[in-house]
């Protein structure tokens, strides 16, 4: 059986998957699912918090031990780099920092690299 995909129906499929990506949560709250080179799964929050951004990048990798190298950006400025070990029970780390509330919109981009070479990363705009 043959079925045939109009230009509108494809462009609201588009459209309905991009709204499930960001989604606003609690007061203000930016939540999106992040995209990873390998099975690991990541998602990104930023939250107002006494007049700067909550960032909260979290990396589920389902193995304990892993020490990831984590950087947070601003456009093409590092706002802040390090690392992070997976921990037990779920082999996931969270990666939380306080950064400044520019004029406008922000736009963060956190990104995780693991040893093996997997790349995990997320962006959103507050």
């Amino acid at each position: 059986m043959l079925i045939r995909i109009t230009l509108p129906f494809a462009v609201a499929v588009a459209v309905a998957l991009a709204i499930v990506g960001t989604t606003p949560a609690k007061d203000g709250d930016v939540r999106v699912r992040g995209v990873c080179t390998k099975a690991s799964a990541s998602k990104l929050k930023l939250s107002a918090e006494d007049g700067r951004i909550e960032v909260e990048f979290e990396v589920d990798q389902n193995r304990n031990g892993v020490r990831w190298t984590v950087v947070l950006r601003r456009g093409a400025q590092v706002i802040v780099r390090g690392t992070r070990i997976t921990r037990p029970p779920s082999g996931s780390f969270e990666f939380r920092r306080l950064v400044s509330n520019l004029a406008g919109r922000d736009a963060i981009n956190a990104r995780a690299t693991s040893p093996s070479g997997e790349v995990c990363k997320a962006s959103a705009v507050f």
